[in-house]
């Protein structure tokens, strides 16, 4: 009888030992996976945050769009000054 008591008493302690110990690796895994999203949440907001700034450089800024129209008034162009600007342009490429 005291045997059996003694072993009772040990396998609760033991379960009482293993259930401590899964508690503290939930509480663990828990926080690790609470800390794993506040990073995930912090480079989502930088991704943003650069989309924002690479958008902002790219929309047009608001300067007044200059146009060449009549730049070129009383000037010939042939097709020789055409073919030269082509192979100036595309003389690599062999257009």
């Amino acid at each position: 009888m005291i045997l059996t008591k003694n072993l009772h008493y040990a396998k609760n302690y033991i379960i009482n030992i293993f259930e401590k110990e899964n508690q503290t690796m939930k509480h663990a895994a828990e926080k690790s996976t609470v800390d794993m999203l506040h990073k995930i949440e912090t480079i989502e907001k930088e991704v943003m945050d650069l989309k924002l700034s690479v958008l902002k450089k790219l929309t047009p800024s608001g300067k007044k769009v200059v146009s060449l129209k009549g730049i070129l008034k009383g000037v010939e162009i042939t097709e020789q000054d055409i073919n030269n600007a082509k192979k100036s342009l595309y003389g690599k490429v062999g257009l």
